[in-house]
């Protein structure tokens, strides 16, 4: 995205008939962030700027609605201001580093309040409710990542002012301050529990339904003393159940189930229920049930719903052909995104009983239809007014209704009523079509002047037309152009909320203006008390099977026990199962409420005690400072001793300790496992809570030892040294190959097997504590190759420190050595030393792949016999420590110095072994059937070994001729005939000289034997 470079700022002070641009430094380019304006005093505002390369930020503060501004430098930058509800002088500014920042002067001089506060979670003080007009509440993390609760004057706060009304660290940005209460949450241990704090006073957890198991929780309304809460239960994903509270927002009962809810970007919820403004105790919601979506509507705070009822006729007095109980009416209750233009459903607080949305006709809501309809009833009776979507304002309290069309093609032409939607007349606005972006009216003051914005094309400008009805009204309405309207529910009942309210509004054949000073409530009568004023208290509800509205105790509550915070010498009320709407102020008739019985709370016994650890971890090191803290969710308190066991021989006796909330601060010097038990008991009972720390010194270094080359389907032992070990604390996690799903085990050693060829990387995680090392290695699985046992000069072991970066040092230099003496390739050769003393090693030689098995064979015994005429020789050797060389050679007192590996390597030999027994026996009686040709064959054969054998040859030139001979292995050898004997073998062409063949024989035998004696 582009950066903006340039901000224009234009003012009207005549509704928008003429503009005049700002210029706020001549001659400087200026960026406008964000501007404020004072809720108290409309003429103070407060721009937010910033320079072009974002190195500063200005402020530009203006008294006078705009026409002129004082600039203002800060040494922050604002990322949201905050003006106080009541000072019109006071702000708090929020910074992008999570700083507070306060001013009293309207932002000219700035005062650091605290560091690391949680953005959106910041408060005023409310009027009438906080002791301190200027008191902040906020949220704070400290430097472990804790969050609190905190408050301060706007004078003092600092560290030591600070005050914490909740004990104990909270949930991220759960803190809400609104109206009467304050609302937070904290989780441990998979459970979320929520409190509440009324009138400020002491934080009281919120009593939802036992086996509700919220997931998620929404505050929707807390006016009139209530509070509105929205949770999703354990069992639900799309939907939530509405609930409502006592006066104090302790008690919840459920009042709508299965409300629709809809994921935004960024975590935000948007729940479909609407608080109907201008007629307290109206609400409507989109109910979700099997699928399918219906819009409800009640007139008394969810003590009951019902279904919208549909127009007779349709906009062009059509029948509808919707009966009910089948067919309804159903509006979409989604906000916009863009905060210029009405959401679906438009009310308004200056014009009660006026309603107008976009929904359909039908058995459930469907998405893609958008007619519109209107009430002015407050719900009762609709009317269709369009066919698709419009964006709405209301002028002069609803006397005129403005509607332009929700469409992505420029426009010209708006529609208005003057008569509550029941005729509409057309406005071209503007000459030229524009795509309009919004509606705008005077805020506050209810004018007939309004502004449309847009813009032409997608390049240019935005455009702003003043649209003035004030040329339609000749007058201001009298008394005489105003009749009134009852407010009646669905049922034509008049009582609602304990009480008959009647509205005036103007009659449709008057065209006056309503005027600022209008008000429209006009008379209101109490009623008597009856059934439907009343709804389920706490623990109670009502039977989905049943038509009477009598209200049952759930399972799990008892009505006549003790509350939970019962304090002994208080008393308490058991419930009925019902209590009053709150706001409804029915009096006399019905008093389902007036069988409640008073009771003296009883001396209780401690229940649900429970010892939490700062930071949640029951893991600690030596010498670090532990803090526990001991909560108590049932009994008595005032009168229960509480016997604290540390587990190290520390005890301590409280009283009162759930109630200070008093910390316990304790420091472990000695590793070790610690029961730590908390006993609270008084004369009702005991409870006992413990917890179990572990005191462990960190992980400091952890190595994974493998053979870096084993066999197909072999045992392999994977070994992990850990320091410090740690014995049967520290968990470790294998992961083999790609498998996400880990091996657990408590020792440092794991048996396992490879089935495949290739490379496997082996990974190893152990975990002590708070601490976690890993290691990884990665292990060659081959079906053949060969190992040499290898053994050091003595005086190695004396610079043997038994680590294992060592012993891979002293393999590396192994295999360089024998590689660069015998020109066998690096990377088939594998030195592994193992550990302890006296030091020895395993020499790994690899087979080349690409080779076929019969090739693969030879050019193994060729390099065997190199590798071992050089370790022979001597010639395998390397500098060490004092001066001295480090011999290598054969591990001659090892009986298996040579052994082969591979899963069928052996059954191969086997095989062969067997072939060459037959091929002698073959051969054997070949020459007794031929004696004289035999006879000079063996003794042609005897000559050319006993020449070969005495053939002096210094043994790196022999070592090197043999590895170079491997080249002619892959060629045909042409054979030559000695004597009258004649070798044909099956399958291949070509002679060979027939006295190879039993030394081949022998030397497989030799072979074979030497890998049964090294198997068995």
């Amino acid at each position: 995205m582009g950066k903006v470079l340039e901000s224009s700022l234009w003012r009207s002070s005549d509704f928008g008939t003429l503009y005049t641009k700002l210029n706020l430094q001549p001659g400087i380019a200026t960026v406008i962030e964000n501007f404020y304006i004072c809720p108290t005093n409309k003429k103070k505002i407060i721009l937010v700027s910033s320079s072009h390369n974002d190195l500063d930020q200005n402020l530009f503060i203006s008294t006078d609605e705009a026409a002129t501004f004082q600039k203002q430098p800060i040494s922050f930058f604002v990322e949201m201001l905050i003006f106080h509800p009541k000072q019109e002088d006071k702000l708090l500014a929020y910074t992008k580093e999570g700083q507070l920042h306060a001013s009293i002067d309207l932002g000219i001089k700035w005062t650091l309040l605290q560091e690391r506060v949680s953005k959106d979670h910041i408060f005023w003080a409310v009027d009438g409710v906080d002791g301190d007009p200027d008191v902040v509440h906020m949220e704070i993390q400290d430097p472990d990542g804790d969050v609190y609760y905190m408050a301060c004057p706007l004078q003092n706060c600092s560290d030591k002012a600070l005050q914490s009304p909740f004990a104990g660290s909270i949930d991220k940005n759960s803190l809400t301050v609104q109206d009467d209460y304050i609302f937070l949450q904290t989780s441990s241990a998979n459970q979320t529990k929520y409190y509440v704090s009324y009138l400020r006073n002491a934080f009281v957890q919120m009593k939802l339904p036992k086996y509700a198991l919220p997931k998620d929780l929404q505050i929707i309304s807390t006016d009139e003393s209530q509070v509105f809460v929205a949770i999703q239960e354990w069992y639900q994903t799309d939907t939530y159940n509405l609930y409502q509270s006592d006066p104090q927002g302790v008690s919840y009962s459920i009042v709508l189930e299965n409300v629709r809810s809809t994921k935004q970007p960024e975590e935000n919820v948007l729940i479909d229920i609407l608080e109907v403004r201008g007629v307290k105790g109206v609400f409507l919601a989109n109910q979700k049930v099997d699928g399918k979506v219906a819009t409800l509507i009640t007139f008394n705070k969810g003590r009951s719903w019902a279904s919208l009822t549909p127009p007779a006729t349709d906009m062009n007095g059509k029948p509808t052909d919707c009966k009910m109980p089948d067919c309804h009416l159903h509006l979409h209750l989604r906000w916009p995104d863009n905060p210029y233009v009405s959401g679906m459903v438009h009310t308004k607080d200056t014009a009660p009983g006026l309603i107008m949305g976009a929904g359909n006709l039908g058995a459930q809501l469907v998405e893609y239809k958008e007619e519109m309809y209107i009430t002015s009833d407050c719900g009762k009776t609709w009317r269709q007014v369009f066919e698709e979507e419009h964006h709405i304002l209301y002028l002069d309290h609803g006397g005129v209704i403005v509607a332009i069309k929700d469409t992505s093609i420029p426009l010209k032409i708006l529609k208005f009523s003057v008569d509550e939607g029941q005729t509409w007349s057309t406005h071209n606005f503007t000459s030229t079509s524009v795509f309009v972006d919004g509606l705008l009216s005077e805020p506050g003051d209810e004018t007939l002047v309004m502004t449309v914005f847009g813009h032409i094309s997608y390049r240019s400008d935005w455009e702003l037309v003043k649209v003035d009805f004030r040329p339609s009204f000749s007058r201001e309405c009298t008394d005489e152009d105003y009749e009134s309207w009852d407010l009646t529910n669905l049922q034509g009942d008049r009582c609602i909320m304990g009480q008959q309210r009647s509205f005036r509004k103007r009659k449709n054949s008057s065209r006056c203006i309503k005027g600022r000073s209008f008000m429209s409530a006009l008379t209101s009568k109490v009623c008597e008390c009856s059934p439907s004023d009343f709804l389920c208290d706490y623990g109670f509800e009502r039977s989905t099977k049943s038509e009477s509205d009598t209200c049952f105790a759930e399972f799990w509550f008892n009505p006549d026990a003790p509350p939970e915070d019962c304090i002994l010498g208080q008393s308490y009320r058991s419930s009925t199962g019902y209590r009053r709407v709150i706001s409804n102020v029915c009096m006399g008739g019905v008093d389902l409420q007036q069988n409640v019985s008073q009771h003296l709370c009883p001396l209780t016994a401690p229940k649900g005690l429970q010892i939490l650890i700062k930071g949640g971890s029951p893991a600690v090191r030596p010498g670090e400072d532990v803090t526990f803290l001991v909560k108590q969710e049932r009994g008595d308190i005032l009168n229960t001793k509480y016997q604290v066991d540390l587990g190290d021989g520390v005890k301590a006796t409280y009283m009162n300790l759930t109630l200070t909330g008093e910390h316990i601060q304790h420091r472990y010097a000695n590793p070790g496992v610690y029961r730590v038990s908390v006993v609270a008991e008084n004369a009702a009972g005991r409870d006992e809570a413990v917890v179990i720390v572990q005191v462990h010194p960190p992980l400091q270094a952890l190595h994974l030892e493998v053979l870096p080359v084993v066999s197909r389907n072999q045992e392999v032992n994977l070994t992990a040294l850990i320091m410090p070990r740690n014995p049967n604390f520290t968990l470790l996690y294998w992961w083999i190959g790609n498998n996400l799903q880990p091996l657990l085990s408590l020792d440092n050693f794991l048996v396992t097997s490879f089935a495949e060829e290739g490379k496997v990387r082996v990974t190893v995680q152990a975990s002590c504590g708070n601490s976690m090392l890993q290691d990884s290695k990665i292990i060659q699985v081959l079906d053949h190759f060969q190992v040499l046992s290898l053994k050091f000069s003595e005086y190695l072991d004396l610079y043997n420190p038994s680590i294992p970066a060592w012993r891979e040092d002293i393999g590396h230099v192994v295999t360089q050595r024998i590689a660069k003496e015998t020109s066998i390739p690096e990377e088939y050769l594998v030195t592994v030393v193992k550990p302890g003393r006296p030091t020895t090693a395993d020499l790994h030689v690899l087979l080349p792949t690409s080779h076929p098995k019969k090739k693969r064979a030879v050019s193994a015994d060729k390099r065997i016999a190199a590798i071992k005429q050089s370790l022979n020789a001597h010639n395998i050797s390397f500098f060490m420590r004092g001066g001295r060389w480090v011999l290598v050679t054969l591990d001659s007192s090892n009986s298996d110095s040579q052994r082969t590996g591979g899963g069928g390597g052996y059954w191969t030999m086997v095989v062969l072994f067997l072939f060459s027994l037959v091929a002698a026996g073959a051969l054997i009686f070949y020459k007794f059937k031929r004696k004289l040709p035999g006879r000079n064959v063996y003794a042609q054969m005897q000559n050319e070994k006993e020449q070969e054998m005495t053939s002096p040859v210094n043994h790196r030139e022999d070592t090197q001729n043999i590895i170079q001979g491997e080249e002619f292995i892959d060629d045909d050898l042409e054979c030559q005939t000695l004597g009258n004997a004649r070798v044909a073998p099956s399958g291949r062409g070509g002679n060979l000289k027939c006295y190879r063949v039993p030394l081949l024989l022998l030397a497989l035998s030799a072979q074979s034997q030497a890998i049964s004696q090294a198997w068995f």
